[in-house]
């Protein structure tokens, strides 16, 4: 399709490129032409982009991630199209850039004493702080420090690429600015005597609970800097020394971080449609084993109740894995598991679908089960290594086994609490109370008393934990390489730039090409060993 030239130039202003010309009419409007608009609804326009695309999740996470982190399996040849997912995650975060580059510009307009910005201010940097670590973390170096302002000026029109560390250095500061000022006390006011401004009914994040805020910004750089930790530890230790040892507030268990679409009025029924139309993805062999203690079809070596949240029997109503490394005899898995037709014909998986597919309604429930940003199991999990590996905290290897317990216990209480209140999943498994959950943690395959090889399980149960976020367990296996895996790693460390990007902005993405030697998966990021 050609482009005439007014459209060409609005793209480069806005680094808004994409695969799919649906997105264009859209993408070169000024979002920011009301001036009227009320800071509330843009800034809530920036938390709904958080949620993931669907083609994000069709050809990245479904097509790709899943098989190389090995939470599934995938059963068939695949689409090939990666790029299309890839075009959207670009897209539609520097599409969130600009609003928050408005925001911030917006903030300095105001006419206010600069404390009342305080908190907004806070708000802003942390929504920032996630969306640039995510796509960085999947990327490598992008364009940063310049993007998102092609409205101030055509000087930024074609940003540069920034490096992976300056970038995360730079939101680890701004982190660390909300923890020393945000404000949590009810109605808030200045020295001035005046309140802070505030975003009101317009947090469909936290609903303007800025304890949690603070929360999620200290999880976020306690996650971050264990995952630079093995690059630069003179960095990452002081940080997780200051929140271990200082106690600071993190995500508690109950206070789950994601985009729970019943709460923020919206459907996700990207995810269904995901699954649906790929329809590959099946239980697999590497999970099965940390699942169930035998290849039993009845599921009767089952010893971990997540694996009814997270798979259910075939066709014939058995539990059967597809082998995690195929062999080329071994046969395809068909059916219709993912169909909606399931909703009022819930058995009829289809005759071909002979391996245990994805729950049924943790993928199809479009209003009561959240897209997953964090977890409190994962940062008790990130805890749990500190103390074992001595990491900005005295080596105590019972700590780190209080805190491994305790994360087992809330990734369980989590997962099934999601079916649990579940108005669709109609046949969820029983809740279990405190004391049950606790007598999980004692299987041999799970206790961490049980096992010489502590880190590893560890690393299994984080890797476990982030079921439906294979983008966090693949930045988990690309940083210490121990996740659970049947054969061997693949050298897939990041995804490559989207073609629209050569397209759009040539001179810099050239001149990155020639940093790095080749825009391809095996060019690591920056944090990598």
């Amino acid at each position: 399709m050609k482009m005439n030239n007014h459209k060409i130039l609005l793209m480069g202003l806005l680094l808004l490129a994409t695969a799919c010309d649906k997105d264009f009419e859209e993408i070169n409007k000024n979002p920011f032409a009301p001036t009227q608009t009320d800071i509330g609804p843009l800034f809530n326009t920036v938390v709904a982009s958080l949620r993931l695309g669907w083609n994000e999740q069709f050809y990245v996470h479904n097509e790709t991630l899943y098989g190389i982190t090995q939470q599934a399996a995938k059963t068939g040849v695949g689409f090939d199209n990666i790029n299309i997912g890839i075009e959207e995650i670009w897209s539609d975060y520097y599409r969130g850039l600009a609003h928050i580059r408005e925001l911030e510009r917006r903030f300095d307009a105001m006419e206010v004493e600069e404390e009342a910005l305080i908190n907004v201010r806070a708000q802003l940097k942390v929504l920032l702080a996630y969306k640039t670590f995510r796509l960085t973390d999947l990327f490598g170096d992008v364009p940063f420090f310049d993007a998102g302002k092609g409205f101030e000026s055509l000087d930024y029109s074609r940003p540069r690429f920034d490096s992976q560390e300056e970038v995360y250095k730079f939101l680890f500061e701004e982190l660390r600015w909300v923890e020393e000022n945000i404000n949590t006390a009810p109605n808030p006011t200045t020295a001035g005597g005046n309140k802070y401004i505030s975003l009101g009914d317009f947090d469909h994040l936290f609903n303007g609970d800025l304890w949690k805020w603070r929360k999620f910004a200290n999880s976020l750089r306690l996650r971050h800097a264990m995952r630079m930790v093995e690059k630069d530890p003179g960095y990452a230790t002081p940080i997780l020394k200051d929140i271990i040892e200082n106690d600071l507030p993190i995500i508690e268990s109950g206070e789950e971080v994601g985009m729970y679409p019943g709460q923020q009025d919206w459907r996700n029924d990207g995810v269904n449609w995901s699954f649906r139309e790929h329809n590959k993805l099946r239980m697999g062999t590497t999970i099965w084993r940390y699942l169930s203690e035998n290849d039993n079809a009845d599921g009767s070596g089952i010893y971990d109740p997540r694996a009814y949240l997270f798979f259910e029997p075939n066709n014939a109503n058995q539990w059967v894995a597809f082998p995690q490394v195929p062999e080329p005899n071994t046969p395809p898995s068909g059916g219709i598991p993912y169909g909606l037709h399931r909703d009022n014909n819930y058995t009829i998986k289809g005759n071909a679908n002979i391996y245990s597919p994805f729950n049924y309604f943790l993928i199809r429930d479009n209003i009561g089960i959240p897209e997953i940003i964090l977890t409190a199991a994962e940062l008790g999990f990130i805890r749990a290594e500190a103390y074992l590996r001595g990491l900005g905290v005295p080596m105590d290897p019972e700590q780190a086994e209080a805190e491994y317990t305790l994360a087992v216990v809330n990734s369980l209480k989590f997962w099934q609490k999601l079916a649990a209140e579940s108005e669709m999943w109609f046949n969820a498994p029983p809740v279990l109370s405190e004391g049950e959950l606790y007598a999980k943690t004692n299987h041999p395959r799970i206790s961490i008393f049980t096992t010489e090889n502590k880190l590893e399980l560890i690393y299994a149960q984080r890797w476990l934990d982030a079921f439906r976020q294979p983008w966090e367990a693949f930045a988990l296996s690309r940083r210490v390489g121990a996740t659970p895996r049947e054969g061997e790693m693949p050298q897939y460390y990041r995804l490559p730039y989207p073609p629209s990007e050569a397209e759009n902005n040539p001179t810099h993405w050239a001149e990155q090409l020639a940093r790095m030697g080749e825009d391809s998966e095996r060019v690591k990021v920056w944090w990598m060993k």
